[in-house]
């Protein structure tokens, strides 16, 4: 069953990683805007954690939604997708989101492959700030706890809250030894470019209110509906 798992998996996670960023289709942004909608609903709907996950949401600094993480290994893992990072503004509420990609490669058991739903909720300052300026890599320059990772893989129900980030995900799948210490975030400058027409960073979206898209307003909304 894994191997077979395995396969399909690893397949789209090449094929996808070995697409050049000029080849980029101009709707994939609002694709990964449009899911993240979704993906907010179907955390927070879980059972097991959608309580724990909506009190963490309303004192978090940031929160960074990736709809779908793909990760492959058999020895060597490896994953990646894309996601939208918003923060909290100074009236309670959610910046427009900046646009990142989640990156994985471990070395240890990794036998199988998974498909994740995953939210990162950013605790601190630091963590945010971090996330904002630069490519960080979790467990390394930020702190991270697991508050869920799927059924079959140890899933705690509570989680550590000294940590920068708390990561929060479903999966299909299963990867033997999967974790996200070593996964790293990267701004996406260039679907910002897409989804803005202009050149912005994620620090500039995350802190001017006049960087916006009507489009995002339905995920803005989503977080919103939480507090």
């Amino acid at each position: 069953m894994i191997m077979k798992l395995t396969i399909p998996i690893a397949l789209a996670f090449f094929i996808a990683s070995a697409k050049p960023v000029a080849a980029v289709d101009a709707d994939e942004p609002h694709q990964i805007v449009d899911k993240a909608v979704i993906t907010i609903a179907a955390l927070l709907g879980d059972e097991n954690y959608g309580n724990i996950l909506a009190v963490a949401l309303n004192n978090a600094h940031g929160v960074v939604i990736v709809p779908s993480l793909i990760k492959v290994g058999f020895i060597v893992g490896r994953g990646g997708g894309s996601g939208v990072l918003l923060a909290r503004t100074a009236d309670g509420g959610w910046s427009s989101p900046a646009f990142v990609t989640l990156g994985q490669a471990s070395i240890g058991l990794q036998i199988g492959g998974s498909v994740s739903e995953v939210m990162l909720v950013v605790n601190t300052v630091k963590g945010l700030n971090s996330i904002l300026h630069r490519k960080v890599t979790l467990g390394v320059d930020i702190e991270v706890a697991v508050g869920h990772v799927g059924a079959g893989l140890g899933a705690q129900t509570t989680v550590e809250r000294g940590a920068d980030v708390w990561t929060f995900s479903h999966s299909s799948g299963l990867i033997m030894g999967a974790a996200f210490d070593g996964t790293y975030i990267e701004p996406r400058d260039d679907w910002n470019f897409i989804y803005y027409g202009q050149r912005v960073g994620s620090k500039d979206i995350a802190t001017n209110p006049n960087i916006v898209n009507s489009h995002a307003q339905s995920l803005r909304d989503a977080l919103a509906k939480r507090q």
